[in-house]
C-alpha cells in the first residue's frame, strides 16, 4: 500500500505572483516546502526554498526536483519508506519519531543514490511521524519532507485449529492489542491453493476447502497502519464428506437406503427413527445398501448418515426423511348416484399416510381425490361392474383393496309413442328393455294435469281430449332404483273447433271476426262461403278482417282451427252476418222557397232502408230523413253553404257517406237602406251588410221614369231623379257564384220641386215683391228669404201662391233671393239656387239681376 504526503507551512497559504511560470520568492521562508498550483488545470508542483535570504524582486522557475516522500512498506517493528531523488544530494537521513510516546526516536542514514529504506525496532501498533532530509556533502539539508503512518499491530499466535466440516477448518488464536481485524492464510502443502479470509476475532473458520485435505495456516493482525508478520503455521487435515443417501419405500413396510461410496470413508453409520418416536435403532456397516423392516405402513422415518476416515474422525453428517408406502384402503359403500348424469359414489376407509386416493372400475373408469369418497361420472346404465381403490403418497402406491361389486339403475326406452284408436282413448306404448322389474308411466297434460300408471307391461292406456299435447316419458325400475331420465314423447290431439266467433262490422265492406284461442291450435283459416270459400286470414291470432266485400249482402264465415302435428279441423260451423248497407248518392238539389230544398237521391239498398241527408254549414247542421228517393230541408239560412252528404242506414250500421254536393242559399237582403236626396235630381242610396253578397244591384223606379246602380260596396249614387216624385226602392243581392236576392223596400219620395223663374221688383210704398213659378202640384208652402248687405228679410207664401212681399227698410241695397218649398212637417228644401239682385232707389219700378250663382248645399 502505498500513500504520498506533501508537505505544507501550516495551513497558511502564501501569496505568490506568478508570470509564465516563474514565481516571485520574496519573503518566502528559506528551508520550508511549498506548494504552489498552477492556472485554472488545478497541476500541483512543491517546491523548496533554499536560499537564505529572500531575493528581493527577483523571479526563479519552479523546481523539477523537489523530493517527495511516501510509505512503502508497514509491519509490526519496521517501516520502508520511498522518495524521490534530488539534485545535489550525497545522503539522505530518515527520523521515525513516536507520537503521544515517550520512546527515542530512531534513525536510518542511506547513500545519495538510493530512494527506498526501512526504518528497525519500531513499536507495534504506534503512530510515527517520518521525516526525510536530502543533504549534501557538508550535511546541509537540501530539502525535506514528512509523512506520519502507524506501525502494525504485534504478531498473534495460533491454539489450535480443527475440523468439523469437510469443507472448513476453525482456527483459534491469542488476540493482541490495537488490531481491529485478522486474516487467516490458508495454504496447501503442495502449493497449488491459496486463500485468505478476514475475521473479527477469535476463533475465525476458513471455508470452501476441500474435504479429507491438510492445509498450513496462519494468522496476521491488522490495523489502520497495516497488517501484521504472519504468526507461526499450523497444520490440519478437513474430515470426510458425509454419504449422499438415497432412500426409496419397495412396500409398506420396508425403506431402502443406498449411497454412493465416500472418498477416504472406511465405515459408516446410520440411525433411524420414526417421526414423533424417541426410539432410535443404530447401523454400523460398510456397505453401500442398507434394507431396514418391519417398519409402519404410511409412517415417516428420518435417517441420519455419518462416514468414518481411517484416523477414526467422523465426518459430516446427513439427514433424509422417507415416508412409507399406505395400507390398502378398505371399501365401505358403493352407491349409484341419482339425478339426470348416472355415476356412482365410492366410499372407503382412509389410511395413514396416504394424500391422494385413485378408484378404478372393472370397465377402466377412475377418479382422484384426497377424500375418503369419490364419484365416477358418467356411469352406463344397465351395468353391473366392481370397483377398487388404490392409495397414494410420496413414496408410491398402496396394494388395490378388495374388488367391490356394483350395479347401476335400468337404461330408459328408447322407442316411446301414442297411439289414438278412437277419438279421446289414447295409449302411450314403447319397446322392452332388459334387467327391468316394472315401468312406471307418466303422461301430463300441458295444462299441468298429470296421471300414471305402473305395470310389468310395455302399454298404458289414458284418457285424450281435443286441443291438448300431451308429454309421456317412461322409467323402468330395477334393484338398483329407477332410471334417473327417460326419454320425452310429445303427443298432439286434433285442435278444437272455437265455439265464441264474433263477427263485428268495422267498416262498410270489412268484417272483423274475433274468437278465443282454442288449445292446440297454432294456426287459424278464416273463409266466407260468399267468396267462394278463399281464405282471408292465415294466421296465429285470433282475429280477421275479411275486407274488400260487397255491401249490404250477408256472409257466412268459417273458423278453422289448424296444427302442424293434426293439420285443421273441417268440422267448425259457420257464423252469418251482413255487410254494411251501400252509399247513395245525391242526383238532384231543387230550392222550393227561400228556406227549403228539395233533394233527390238514388236508393241502391234493399227495402226498409233509412236515408238520411245531412247538410252541413260553416255554423249550423240541417238534416232529413226519408226511406224512399227524395227528402226536404227546411230552414236554411240565406247567405249559408252547405256540404249535403247521404247516408243509408241499416240495422247492420250505416254505409259510407255519398260523395257530397255544395248547395248554397241565396244572399241575405241588407236589413235597412235609406235613400238621401243629395240635390233636386240626384240622391245617394245607402245600406247594411248583407251575408253571403258580394255585389248589389240598386233601383229607383217611378212612373216618370226610374235610376239604376251596379256596385260592390254598401252605396251607391244614383242621378236621373225626378223632383216631387214616388219610387219604389228594389235590391238584388249577388254572391260570387251568382246566387241572387230580390229585396224591396219603403218606396221614396224625392223633395218638392224648387221654384222657377225667380225675380224680385220694387214696388210702391217701399215693398219688394219676390215672384216665382213652380212646377207640379201647388200644394206646398214657400219660403223666401232676402240677404242684403243691410238687412235680411224673410217672408212665407201659403201653398197655391206664386209670389210673396217683403217691407224694404232701405233702398238701394244687393239682395241674394233664396226661394224654396216647405214640405211636410216643416222641413226647408235646402237645394234650391239662390239669385243676386241690386234694387235700385225709387224711380225705377223693376230690378235687375246682377248676377245669379248656385248655393252650397250642406
Amino acid at each position: 500500500m502505498v500513500r504520498e504526503y506533501t508537505v505544507r507551512r501550516g495551513t497558511r497559504r502564501w501569496p505568490v505572483a506568478v508570470f509564465y511560470n516563474m514565481i516571485d520568492m520574496a519573503a518566502l521562508n528559506p528551508h520550508v516546502l511549498y506548494q504552489a498550483c498552477t492556472g485554472t488545470k488545478e497541476r500541483r508542483v512543491d517546491f523548496l526554498v533554499d536560499t537564505p535570504t529572500p531575493l528581493q524582486n527577483s523571479q526563479i522557475c519552479m523546481a523539477q526536483n523537489d523530493i517527495r516522500l511516501s510509505v512503502f512498506t508497514v509491519t509490526s517493528k519496521s517501516m520502508t519508506v520511498q522518495w524521490s531523488g534530488h539534485t545535489g544530494a550525497s545522503s539522505y537521513k530518515i527520523t521515525a519519531t513516536p507520537k503521544n510516546s515517550p520512546e527515542r526516536p530512531v534513525f536510518a542514514q542511506f547513500g545519495g543514490n538510493t530512494v527506498m529504506g526501512s526504518v528497525n525496532s519500531l513499536s507495534p501498533n504506534t503512530v510515527y511521524t517520518m521525516q526525510l532530509e536530502a543533504m549534501d556533502n557538508n550535511l546541509r539539508v537540501l530539502s525535506s519532507a514528512k509523512t506520519e503512518e502507524t506501525t502494525a499491530p504485534d504478531v498473534p499466535s495460533i491454539g489450535q485449529a480443527y475440523s468439523k466440516n469437510s469443507d472448513s477448518i476453525t482456527v483459534e488464536f491469542t488476540e493482541v492489542s490495537g488490531a481491529t481485524s485478522y486474516i487467516l492464510r490458508a495454504e496447501s502443502k503442495t502449493g497449488d491453493f491459496f486463500k485468505e479470509s478476514t475475521v473479527s476475532s477469535s476463533p475465525g473458520t476458513m471455508v470452501e476447502l476441500q474435504p479429507y485435505t491438510d492445509y498450513v495456516l496462519s494468522v496476521m493482525s491488522v490495523n489502520l497502519g497495516g497488517r501484521s508478520q504472519p504468526s507461526y503455521p499450523t497444520e490440519a487435515r478437513t474430515v470426510v464428506m458425509a454419504p449422499n443417501l438415497n432412500t426409496s419405500s419397495p412396500t409398506n413396510g420396508t425403506i431402502l437406503v443406498t449411497w454412493d461410496p465416500v472418498k477416504d470413508a472406511v465405515l459408516y453409520t446410520l440411525v433411524i427413527i420414526r417421526e414423533g418416536s424417541n426410539t432410535r435403532l443404530k447401523l454400523n456397516t460398510t456397505d453401500t445398501t442398507v434394507k431396514f423392516d418391519n417398519l409402519e405402513p404410511g409412517t415417516t422415518y428420518c435417517i441420519k448418515g455419518t462416514a468414518w476416515d481411517s484416523e477414526g474422525r467422523t465426518g459430516d453428517d446427513v439427514t433424509v426423511c422417507q415416508i412409507t408406502r399406505p395400507q390398502s384402503p378398505d371399501v365401505t359403500h358403493v352407491q349409484v348416484t341419482p339425478g339426470r348424469a348416472l355415476g356412482i359414489a365410492v366410499f372407503w376407509s382412509q389410511v395413514r399416510g396416504a394424500n391422494l386416493y385413485l378408484v378404478w372400475t372393472s370397465n377402466g373408469q377412475n377418479c382422484s381425490t384426497e377424500n375418503s369418497y369419490c364419484y365416477i361420472n358418467p356411469a352406463d346404465c344397465g351395468q353391473n361392474h366392481s370397483v377398487y381403490v388404490i392409495a397414494y403418497n410420496d413414496a408410491g402406491p398402496s396394494s388395490p383393496s378388495e374388488p367391490a361389486n356394483y350395479i347401476t339403475y335400468p337404461c330408459p326406452p328408447e322407442n316411446i309413442w301414442v297411439e289414438e284408436p278412437r277419438a279421446g282413448n289414447c295409449s302411450v306404448m314403447w319397446d322392452g328393455v332388459p334387467l327391468v322389474e316394472y315401468y312406471m308411466a307418466f303422461i301430463k297434460r300441458d295444462d299441468g294435469m298429470e296421471t300414471f300408471c305402473n305395470t310389468s307391461l310395455t302399454t298404458c292406456p289414458f284418457s285424450c281430449m281435443c286441443g291438448y299435447t300431451y308429454l309421456t316419458t317412461v322409467f323402468p325400475y330395477n334393484q338398483a332404483g329407477s332410471s334417473p331420465y327417460g326419454h320425452v314423447r310429445n303427443y298432439t290431439t286434433i285442435p278444437c273447433c272455437p265455439l265464441d266467433v264474433m263477427i263485428k262490422l268495422v267498416s262498410t265492406e270489412t268484417l272483423e271476426v274475433m274468437w278465443t284461442p282454442v288449445k292446440g291450435a297454432e294456426l287459424y283459416e278464416t273463409t266466407a262461403a260468399q267468396t267462394k270459400d278463399v281464405i282471408h286470414c292465415n294466421d296465429t291470432a285470433p282475429v280477421c278482417a275479411l275486407s274488400d266485400l260487397s255491401c249490404n249482402t250477408a256472409y257466412s264465415v268459417t273458423v278453422t282451427p289448424c296444427s302442424d302435428l293434426r293439420g285443421c279441423n273441417r268440422t267448425c260451423k259457420p257464423q252469418t252476418h251482413e255487410t254494411a248497407p251501400c252509399t247513395p248518392e245525391i242526383l238532384n238539389m231543387t230550392q222550393t222557397n227561400s228556406s227549403t230544398y228539395r233533394i233527390l237521391f238514388t236508393t241502391p239498398n234493399t227495402p226498409n232502408t233509412n236515408y238520411t241527408i245531412t247538410a252541413t254549414g260553416r255554423y249550423d247542421r240541417q238534416s232529413c230523413q226519408s226511406t224512399n228517393s227524395s227528402c226536404v230541408l227546411t230552414q236554411l239560412p240565406c247567405g249559408s253553404v252547405y256540404e249535403v252528404t247521404a247516408v243509408a242506414t241499416t240495422a247492420v250500421g250505416k254505409s259510407l257517406p255519398g260523395f257530397s254536393k255544395t248547395l248554397e242559399t241565396g244572399p241575405c237582403c241588407p236589413m235597412s237602406v235609406n235613400v238621401t236626396q243629395v240635390t233636386q235630381a240626384m240622391t245617394n242610396v245607402t245600406w247594411s251588410p248583407s251575408t253571403g253578397a258580394r255585389s248589389f244591384i240598386t233601383s229607383l223606379t217611378s212612373p216618370r221614369g226610374y235610376a239604376k246602380c251596379h256596385t260592390l260596396d254598401t252605396h251607391c249614387l244614383m242621378g236621373c231623379i225626378t223632383c216631387g216624385t214616388n219610387y219604389s226602392v228594389n235590391l238584388e243581392a249577388i254572391s260570387s257564384t251568382g246566387q241572387k236576392s230580390e229585396c224591396k223596400y219603403r218606396g221614396f219620395s224625392s223633395s218638392a220641386c224648387c221654384p222657377t223663374g225667380v225675380k224680385l221688383y220694387r214696388r210702391t210704398n217701399n215693398t219688394l215683391r219676390v215672384y216665382w213659378r213652380s212646377l207640379g202640384p201647388q200644394i206646398y208652402n214657400h219660403t223666401v228669404e232676402l240677404y242684403g248687405t243691410g238687412a235680411n228679410y224673410t217672408c212665407m207664401a201659403a201653398a197655391g201662391s206664386m209670389y210673396c212681399d217683403i217691407q224694404e227698410e232701405t233702398c238701394g241695397d244687393v239682395y241674394t233671393v233664396v226661394a224654396a218649398p216647405v214640405e211636410k212637417y216643416g222641413s226647408k228644401v235646402t237645394f234650391c239656387q239662390p239669385r243676386t239682385y241690386s234694387v235700385p232707389c225709387p224711380g225705377s219700378n223693376a230690378g235687375m239681376v246682377i248676377s245669379r250663382a248656385r248655393r252650397s248645399v250642406n
